[in-house]
């Protein structure tokens, strides 16, 4: 019989090996000069959560997307936009981006943030 743990991908089994382990946060994703990185943590039919570390200056044009996401900033402080409307968030906050409306991030310096996406 086929483990199925042999199935999954490279990605899969990293993502499993954070299964029912205390995770520091920032230290599943480093900074990289001039980029914003990102690591996908959970990825289930429900919904996704991915981990992102923006260097300085760096973002994510405006876009919509066809769920809610919740921002969690862990690190660092970053300017937020939802239909024009400009939020600043910092470490230990959070906003929610609704779905279907425009929202954008620029990093005001180093930070890094974990987005939760909730599907219907």
């Amino acid at each position: 019989m086929t483990d199925p743990r042999e199935e999954l991908t490279s990605s899969d089994k990293k993502r499993e090996e954070l299964i029912g382990k205390v995770l520091a946060t920032n230290d599943l994703l480093q900074y990289q000069d001039g980029t914003v990185a990102s690591r996908m943590i959970v990825f289930k039919k429900a919904g996704t959560i991915t981990l992102f570390a923006f260097d300085a200056g760096e973002g994510l044009s405006e876009h919509s997307a066809p769920y809610d996401a919740i921002l969690t900033v862990t690190d660092g402080e970053a300017d937020v936009t939802i239909e024009g409307e400009p939020f600043t968030v910092r470490a230990g906050e959070m906003i929610i981006l609704p779905a279907n409306r425009p929202h954008g991030v620029q990093a005001k310096k180093r930070f890094k943030m974990t987005l939760t996406m909730i599907r219907e």
